[in-house]
């Protein structure tokens, strides 16, 4: 089992340039930074990947598109690989809906999966859809020892931070202090019983360490980008 997971977070939307929770798919549109970024991360792959699929957002549809025309790929959407949706939080970009959300998402992380967004998705329901994907594609390709290449789903930050960090038992701390960057990644490689191993953390190899004094929601305020 050679092949690897890349969850690979969309290029530069207009929303994150706004600094919008922008959950709710379709969603918006990729800036012109965002297709550059795309076809940025096609041209440094140093090998085409097998198979490449995205959510049903716009801002993954597009990023996909951009990175399906420079290696000549088709790109395939698949349902359930959206963002956290936030629900009574959508869309805004004031300070208490940031914190709300970012101290929700703390609390995931921290064990209590259970806890909605206002009006949205627990971590449980985001995981209940997403995860069942995964399970499909790593059957269907990366346990198959004459698949050798890799995988990429374009899909979004908060999601993918949960997802990785659930099936490959990336430390709490860690995940919550190291947001993903527009087409930053999270690379998977599987291993035996159904285990996952964390090859790749945006720039950062393992191991990954725990993280001693994490403040997420402060850390969401001041970021251009909260929902990395």
């Amino acid at each position: 089992m050679s092949g690897r997971l890349i969850l690979l977070r969309h290029g530069q939307s207009h929303g994150n340039v706004e600094r919008r929770l922008d959950t709710r798919p379709p969603g918006a549109d990729l800036t012109d930074l965002g297709r550059e970024q795309a076809r940025d991360f096609a041209m440094a792959r140093s090998r085409t990947p097998g198979l490449l699929v995205h959510s049903i957002a716009r801002r993954a549809a597009q990023t996909a598109a951009e990175i399906a025309t420079q290696l000549r790929l088709s790109a395939e959407e698949f349902g359930g690989i959206h963002e956290v949706q936030a629900g009574e939080l959508e869309n805004r970009n004031d300070e208490d809906a940031i914190a709300e959300f970012n101290a929700i998402y703390q609390r995931w992380h921290q064990g209590e999966l259970a806890v909605p967004m206002p009006g949205g998705e627990s971590a449980s329901d985001v995981l209940d859809r997403y995860l069942p994907v995964i399970t499909d594609l790593r059957l269907r390709y990366l346990d198959d020892h004459a698949w050798s290449e890799d995988i990429v789903v374009v899909s979004h930050g908060a999601a993918i931070r949960l997802v990785a960090a659930t099936l490959a038992g990336v430390e709490s701390s860690f995940v919550l202090d190291h947001h993903l960057a527009n087409v930053e990644s999270v690379v998977l490689s599987p291993i035996t019983d159904g285990r996952w191993s964390c090859v790749q953390w945006g720039a950062l190899s393992p191991p990954f360490y725990p993280e001693p004094d994490v403040h997420p929601v402060e850390d969401a305020l001041e970021s251009i980008d909260p929902m990395g």
